[in-house]
Parts: C-alpha cells; structure tokens; sequence
C-alpha cells in the first residue's frame, strides 16, 4: 500500500497569531513543519524535518499566548492540550505559579501504509511492543496498526489514549483510527486503571497503548496478556537491551533477576557462580525496534533474545527496510558484535559500539571512581544529562521522580537503579555494564580476599552511619571469615538465606 498523509495543517495554523501563521505560510518546505515553539520574551521558531528557523524576530507576548490557549482544549495534568478532530499536540510550559509561559504546537499527522514493513507480525495475533527515540514515528505506526486490525481484519479493538494522541483531541476520535474504539483517560497516573477497565468492560480482542512507563501499567499489561488478549504498545528505550537495564519496564520482557548456581550446576553449565537470568514468560511476544521511519529491527521471539544476551550470545537480528524504488519490504539478517555487548575492561559499550556514559543522580561520584579504579575500569561519567545513555540513581530518588528522572524517561534515556549507594551494589552495576564476573563469586584465591575486603568496607559503612549491610553469598567457610571481620570491629552478624543464597549481613544495634 503506498503512503498517504494527512495533517489537518490549516486546523493548526488557524490557533497560530497572524503574523506567526504569515510566516509559516512563505516557507516552501511548509508542509514538512513539525512544530512551532513559542516562548514569552522570546522570538517564535519553527522547526521543519531538516532545518529550525526563527519566524518572527519580534519577542512573543502574553497576548499571543492567550490567542492560543482560547482556541484549544483544555490542558490535562500531563500539560497537553489539542485541537478537537485533529492530531496536533499543544504541550504548555508553566512558570512557578502556574501561568503557562511556553507553547510547543506540534503537528499531527496520520500516515496510511505504515505498517506494511511488519504487517505480517500484527496478523499473528501475538502482542507487539515497539521501541524507538522520540519522533521516529512509534505512536504514527501504533494509530496505523489500530486502524488496520479493526477495519482490514475485523478484530475488536480498544485505544487506550492517555493524551489524546493517537486519536486526537475532542469526543470524536479522528478518522485515523478506523473502526477501533478509543478510551480516554482523566489523568497520565490512572492510566494502568483504564487498561483494566477496558478488558474487563469491553471485551476487546486487541488493547493498543502509547507509552508504557510506570510499573503499575507494567503489571496491568502483563495482567491484559494473561486474559488472551493481543497488546500492541510502545515503551520508553531503543532496543531491548534499554529494557533488560530499566528495573521499572523489565517486566515487560520477563524481568531479569541474579541467581547463584550451586558449584556442579556451575560446573555443568560452563559458567560463573552468579548469573542473570530471566524470571518469568514475556509480556510481548514480539519486540521492534524503530531505527529509521522506514526500517526496523525485530526479535520475533523476545523470551529466546533475553536469554540469548543474558548468556552473551546475542541472536541474529531480522533488520526490514522499505525499498525507495519498488516499495517492498527487504529483509536482512545481522549479528550484533558480542565484543560489542561484552566489552572487555576498559569502557563499556552499548549494542551500537557507542561508548556507555553515565550520568548519576543521587549517587556519590567519588565513591563511583574508587571502586572503578579497584575494578581496573575507567567508566565515563558525564555532566550533561543530554550526553548520558544511562542514568544511574539510588531507589530513594528513583521512587520521588524528580524532573531530571522525568526528562531521562522522556528522552527515552536507560535507567539504573541501585539499592543503596554501598559499594556491593556499584560493584555489581559496573559487572553488569562490563559482563564481568562479581567479586568474591569466582574461584580461586581472588575470590577469597575479595569477600573479606567486602566484609571490611561492610564494617567502615556501618562505622559511617549505615545501620545494615548485606554481602555477597558465600560458602560456608568464607562467611565464618567475614563474621569474624565484623566481631573484631565490634560489630554483630549474623547468616541469612538458605544455599546456594545465604550471606552474611554486619549490621550494629
């Protein structure tokens, strides 16, 4: 099916002041506008799909502001508004006390023929998740995928529409979306409640979501799935790699969690003690990942894709790309570089051979650089939220939410959370990073000093104002030593867990 677009562009110059929308209309590459930003105190911009302008060098007033917002919806608690039967997305920016002080007006298009490059998946009746950086038309393919399996296939579908853009502002859903029927939801935190209430009250057969972010809408996916019902949904992340790192959305590919072999099962497998593996069946059957508007790369099977990277024998992956020319899908395969996805010591690299750079929040640099001059590794940490393609937190700031972890899962940035900031929990965030094996797991003599280095840093963190700090599991002669370390320093242990997990854990009363 070849493409056709529709932007309902004169629905949107019509809410932009005069002079704005002169403007716009003497550019010749008008038609490939994508938003419109207006900021008080500032001279308005357009951004088209390859260049940025400044479209009127007089500064944008109060008033203009106004001429907007009286001519929109209401703004939601998310701060987006639209434009009732269109897809255009008004997002406001608020000062202090709440007067909005910034608009950017983006342009909404519905594009038909979309999904011919992975229409094939969407018959299957399989649940799909698709991933990709903001802008590079996952909600675009999502509203396309709607439409076809309500109208093409005849399948009951149900919109979930947090923001209204996937079927636009206003009681009436845009004609984009077909035959599918659209639930609109009151306000971004009861998101979760509306995917339950749309299969319980409705009976749908697909359920399609924008933006799975939180775990509430986690658990609810996961909750859909089981009842037999096809999900189609984007997440916040790249590729599934992104997924595997983010403790909120891990769920969503069957959650990954650290088990300790016993010493034959380790010996039988060929592997390390302290492996990672996948804790449950997948909430998505299939996974795409959007590089290009017109290529993808897809796991078909993303149960066998984690375990295959859990193990560092990434699977090859299926790359579709829509020919210029003809039109047709072209289908190739490649096998991402496993030096790639297991950098040796040194700096760690993502899938693409991009250096790893880590922006901390809530986490204590220096501490960071010690123990990676311990580990022999020479991490780059940046300054720069925009620069970072991981943000490592500790679970008390990941749990407040605070903007500069709102603006990471805006920007579709991996996050890692740590359980506290002691430096067992940055040992083993840097052995996932680098795939390397944990202290005081491996064989060896290394193993032994490493676990009685770790009761002693137990020890001084407990003397600088820790109350409890658990160790890595160990046999049942080393954590005799490591209660001994603790008895010497005045401190009380004591062995918790059952084998192969039991550890000893130092705390002071």
């Amino acid at each position: 099916m070849q493409k056709i677009i529709t932007d309902d562009m004169e629905a949107l110059l019509e809410i932009l002041p005069p002079h704005v929308r002169q403007q716009l209309h003497q550019q010749e590459d008008f038609r490939e506008l994508i938003e419109v930003v207006l900021d008080l105190g500032r001279p308005a911009e357009a951004r088209f799909l390859n260049r940025e302008i400044i479209l009127d060098h007089a500064e944008v007033s109060e008033e203009d502001i106004e001429y907007i917002v009286s001519r929109i919806g209401s703004f939601g608690d998310d701060n987006r508004a639209g434009i009732e039967r269109t897809l255009h997305r008004i997002s406001a920016i608020r000062n202090r006390k709440g007067r909005i002080v910034g608009l950017t007006c983006r342009v909404g298009r519905a594009v038909f023929g979309t999904i011919k490059i992975i229409e094939d998946l969407v018959q299957t009746g399989k649940s799909i998740l698709l991933l990709g950086r903001p802008g590079v038309g996952k909600t675009t393919m999502l509203r396309e995928v709607a439409r076809v399996l309500a109208d093409d296939f005849g399948k009951r579908v149900i919109i979930v529409d947090t923001s209204n853009e996937i079927a636009g502002d206003g009681d009436i859903p845009h004609p984009a979306i077909g035959h599918a029927r659209r639930m609109q939801v009151t306000t971004p935190n009861m998101q979760h409640a509306v995917m339950i209430e749309a299969v319980e009250n409705h009976m749908p057969e697909v359920i399609v979501i924008d933006e799975i972010g939180t775990q509430l809408e986690a658990q609810a996916a996961r909750t859909i799935a089981e009842r037999g019902v096809q999900l189609v949904a984007t997440a916040h992340g790249n590729t599934l790699e992104n997924l595997m790192m983010n403790p909120t959305l891990a769920d969503l590919i069957g959650g990954i969690q650290s088990v300790t072999l016993g010493d034959e099962e380790a010996k039988r497998r060929g592997t390390q003690k302290s492996i990672l593996e996948r804790v449950s069946s997948p909430t998505f059957d299939i996974l795409v990942e959007i590089q290009e508007r017109d290529k993808v790369a897809i796991h078909p099977d993303v149960a066998t894709a984690v375990d295959s990277i859990l193990r560092g024998e990434p699977q090859e992956l299926e790359v579709r790309q829509m020919d210029e020319d003809s039109g047709e899908v072209v289908i190739t395969h490649t096998r991402p570089s496993t030096d790639a996805r297991r950098p040796s010591r040194g700096k760690a690299e993502s899938r693409s051979g991009v250096m790893a750079k880590l922006f901390l929040y809530g986490v204590n640099r220096g501490r960071m650089e010690q123990i990676a001059r311990e580990m022999q590794l020479n991490p780059e940490i940046v300054d720069d939220l925009k620069q970072a393609t991981l943000l490592v937190t500790s679970k008390k700031y990941y749990r407040q939410k605070p903007q500069k972890i709102r603006d990471a899962e805006a920007g579709n940035i991996p996050i890692y959370v740590l359980k506290g900031s002691t430096p067992l929990q940055i040992r083993q965030l840097f052995s996932s990073l680098y795939h390397i094996r944990q202290n005081g797991i491996e064989n060896g003599d290394g193993s032994f000093k490493n676990a009685l280095d770790e009761a002693k840093e137990a020890v001084e963190l407990i003397k600088r104002g820790e109350h409890t700090v658990e160790l890595s599991p160990q046999s049942a002669y080393i954590r005799r030593l490591q209660h001994l370390v603790a008895e010497r320093h005045g401190m009380f242990s004591q062995s918790t867990g059952k084998d192969p997990n039991r550890r000893v854990r130092i705390f002071r009363v």
